[in-house]
């Protein structure tokens, strides 16, 4: 936990209600989301009891297992769920539009858009990547066949829960997390795992929470005592009502997973949160032609090669992620310029037709010079960047304490044009206001991996083509 949510979940605490922690919206809310809440029975590795699912407030859709323990049953539920769900995710492979790649010297296609499905919590995450890698090798033919819809199902399921693990993303989220990303409760991290609580927080204060506590679960998993009084004896006789019953329980969810989303919705989407989900989109369209190509399924475990690349991914949206969010909100820099490798300060000298001839060629230089009061851990010969100037880099030449704080002397280079005169306003002036800070967006590229047909013994040799069970 940061210093600042410390503080604001102190202040939370105080005050009785839930305070900010962030000033805008860091992630993507679709128009059309679909939600999906899983709730699965206890004691049995994934097996799934109900959903409920749908695209509207108003019209929620049950699919009930009346009998969890029966292998039919359990597939008839998954093929419920493929005809809500498959048909919304492929709705939005439709409209293309054209991408300039290699520095606009070819193009290449991606959806306009594309699917959010949102669950209630981390639990919901994981129950569907479960149930995506338990359906998507099942045969349509021969022994045991399942419905020709399951296998598509379990494969984007797969898909959707492996996004959810890039930061950033935001096909599959939880609202659980979106919430605890915007707000800070005075209670406890577990206690926040409650979404009803957690809303009431949000929305109400601290006495309404404690109301909520006492309300149903998100699932997947149920409350004991609810398994064992009404859960146990309704499957046990296989009554009828238990649809209505499980209705009953879940509806409150349902409802607080459409406010959560108007609730996001007050906030302002972050200015890097649409170029994120351009990637999400990038994603979303290769998986749609993987399908349209070879359909195969995603396989049981990544070879070494294919592992280190996604954990390689994986590290770098996340560096870029932590980036992004402190370059688009204040109160997210704010814990960087705390640790002293971001500081706010103002311009009081500045040369902006400096040029460096010592080269083979004569190069744009200008210096600044910008005093500041906040801790600096900085040293000189570090690169900073400026969020308001994300393109160019200003090398720090020295560090002078003064009576007051400190004067930083910066050279800068890149962002200004191709001239040895600066394009007008990429130079900062003089009593202009700059936030500096050792994060930078710059790429970084990757390392180079083998061939998967070369992956060494030690790692456990190339990896077995793919063989239909």
């Amino acid at each position: 936990m940061s210093t600042l949510v410390a503080l604001a979940r102190a202040q939370a605490f105080a005050a009785g209600r839930a305070q900010p922690i962030a000033t805008v919206r860091h992630l993507h809310v679709q128009d059309h989301p679909f939600v999906l809440i899983p709730l699965a029975m206890a004691g049995e590795a994934n097996a799934p009891l109900a959903a409920m699912v749908g695209t509207t407030p108003d019209d929620p859709r049950l699919l009930v297992v009346a009998q969890p323990r029966n292998r039919d049953e359990r597939f008839a539920f998954a093929d419920g769920l493929a005809t809500a769900l498959v048909p919304y995710l492929t709705s939005f492979a439709g409209d293309t539009e054209a991408v300039p790649v290699d520095r606009g010297r070819d193009v290449r296609h991606r959806f306009v858009d594309a699917p959010q499905v949102w669950v209630p919590n981390t639990g919901g995450v994981d129950f569907l990547r479960l149930f995506g890698r338990s359906t998507r090798f099942r045969r349509v033919d021969g022994e045991y066949p399942v419905p020709p819809t399951v296998p598509l199902l379990g494969q984007w399921l797969t898909f959707l829960a492996g996004a959810s693990e890039v930061p950033g993303s935001s096909l599959l989220l939880n609202a659980v997390q979106a919430l605890g990303m915007h707000w800070a409760t005075g209670q406890s991290g577990a206690e926040d795992a409650h979404l009803g609580s957690l809303l009431a927080w949000i929305e109400s204060g601290a006495a309404a929470a404690r109301e909520a506590e006492a309300g149903p679960v998100a699932g997947p998993a149920t409350d004991p005592d609810f398994d064992n009084r009404v859960l146990a004896p309704l499957i046990a006789d296989g009554d009828p009502a238990l649809a209505s019953v499980l209705r009953e329980l879940m509806l409150p969810t349902w409802q607080q997973m459409w406010r959560t989303l108007a609730l996001l919705r007050t906030l302002p989407a972050g200015d890097r949160v649409a170029t994120r989900w351009d990637g999400d989109r990038d994603s979303y369209s290769s998986f749609v032609e993987h399908l349209a190509e070879s359909g195969l399924p995603q396989p049981r475990r990544d070879g070494a090669v294919a592992a280190a690349a996604r954990l390689q991914r994986l590290e770098n949206a996340a560096t870029r992620y932590a980036v992004q969010r402190a370059f688009d909100d204040p109160l997210v820099m704010a814990e960087y310029r705390l640790a002293g490798v971001a500081f706010g300060g103002v311009v009081t000298l500045a040369n902006p037709d400096r040029v460096d001839d010592t080269g083979k060629r004569p190069v744009l230089r200008p210096r600044i010079m910008v005093a500041t009061t906040e801790t600096l851990r900085i040293e000189a010969g570090a690169t900073l960047t400026s969020p308001a100037r994300p393109a160019q880099k200003a090398k720090v030449i020295s560090i002078t304490p003064t009576g007051t704080g400190w004067d930083v002397l910066l050279e800068l280079s890149g962002g200004m044009g191709r001239k040895l005169v600066a394009d007008p306003g990429t130079v900062p002036l003089v009593g202009e206001k700059l936030l500096l800070t050792t994060l930078s967006e710059a790429y970084r590229p990757g390392v180079a991996f083998p061939d998967p047909t070369e992956t060494p013994w030690t790692h456990g040799g190339p990896p077995e083509p793919y063989a239909e069970p």
